[in-house]
């Protein structure tokens, strides 16, 4: 394998936060400033030959003041990142892909998945962009100020502010993510970007029809406009049961279908590091679940039952074994290329500049 970029995923030892000593629940804590990222899940990243990963910094959801959260959560990573130079690297420029492979180093990316720490200030975008953050996703599934979120009944699309917001990410060299919005902010967004955007993770609604997967309509928007989407691993990928690996290819190959070659790629929205207890991590998972519920945040369909990986697709092994399925389904090796980063690389590169 040539690059690989996972557009949304994490560095975490999942195994670390189903012990039962992890600690309080009580707040989603998608970023947890490296404290679940070891010597065992660094290497899995290594050995699944993950070029760069783009990880979920500061605030979702939860009580915590949303500015300050962020902050101090960017400061955490930075310090952490240096402090294991050696193995990891802060993601600016496309050319650090590059060094990373060169450097043995698997790339990180500052993300966003909201924008509720910008408050009513888009200055602080560009406050956001010098402390190194290269892509903001404008909603997660509920409504802020920017727009609506996949789970918005009444899907009112993308505000003024929210617009303002767009424009200011593309003029500070952000990467805009789409993905958790609704169809109407999706499409108002797409249709005010001045350059190309992604959806870093999601899934087809054509092939399951879920509030969490796009429609042909903002697919093939996003790839006309020159953008990447990236599909994830998760539950999202069927209505009801287990989502395989199978299901996975039928989603890519859709999007395939509806985007072409150049435009799709992955985002897991996980990492690379298996599960050694399931009967721990189901009971981890039904808390969760039921506080992202309590929370308001959750998304129709999520399940203990379901596991928030595809079990014939995880570990180390994952995007070679994915390769592997879609060489033998007669896909080409430069689309394969492409799928697993190539894509992403270009589409991040255009942002940046």
């Amino acid at each position: 394998m040539n690059l690989v970029i996972n557009a949304l995923g994490v560095l975490d030892n999942p195994n670390i936060r189903i012990q039962p000593s992890a600690g309080d629940r009580s707040e989603m804590a998608y970023s947890s400033t490296g404290q679940n990222v070891d010597e065992r899940s660094l290497g899995d990243a290594r050995a699944a030959g993950l070029t760069a990963v783009n990880i979920t910094l500061g605030h979702v959801a939860g009580s915590a003041e949303p500015f300050e959260a962020t902050v101090a959560d960017i400061a955490g990573w930075d310090a952490f990142i240096r402090a294991r130079s050696a193995l990891l690297r802060k993601v600016h420029t496309a050319a650090d892909f590059d060094a990373a492979r060169a450097g043995g180093q698997t790339g990180v990316i500052y993300g966003f998945q909201n924008t509720e720490m910008l408050g009513r200030d888009v200055e602080r975008v560009a406050l956001f962009a010098n402390l190194g953050v290269r892509v903001i996703q404008l909603t997660y599934n509920g409504r802020n100020a920017v727009g609506c979120g996949a789970t918005v009944p009444d899907d009112t699309g993308l505000s003024g502010f929210g617009a303002e917001v767009v424009e200011r990410l593309q003029t500070e060299s952000v990467l805009v993510d789409l993905s958790h919005s609704s169809e109407q902010t999706c499409l108002d967004a797409l249709r005010v970007a001045r350059r190309p955007v992604a959806i870093t993770h999601t899934g087809c609604r054509a092939v399951a029809d879920h509030p969490r997967n796009k429609s042909d309509a903002e697919l093939r928007l996003l790839a006309d406009k020159g953008g990447v989407v990236g599909l994830y691993f998760m539950p999202y990928l069927r209505l009801a049961g287990q989502p395989m690996a199978s299901d996975l290819i039928h989603h890519l190959e859709h999007a395939i279908d509806v985007c072409g070659e150049d435009h799709v790629g992955l985002g897991t929205d996980g990492g690379t590091t298996a599960i050694d207890d399931m009967d721990a991590y189901r009971a981890m998972l039904a808390a969760e679940t039921e506080l992202r519920r309590s929370m308001g945040i959750g998304a129709p369909g999520e399940t203990p039952d379901v596991s928030l990986f595809l079990p014939d697709l995880c570990g180390p092994m994952q995007f070679i074994e994915l390769a592997q399925l879609l060489a033998a389904r007669g896909h080409s090796s430069a689309r394969i290329d492409k799928i697993l980063g190539g894509n992403f690389r270009r589409v991040m590169a255009q942002a940046w500049q």
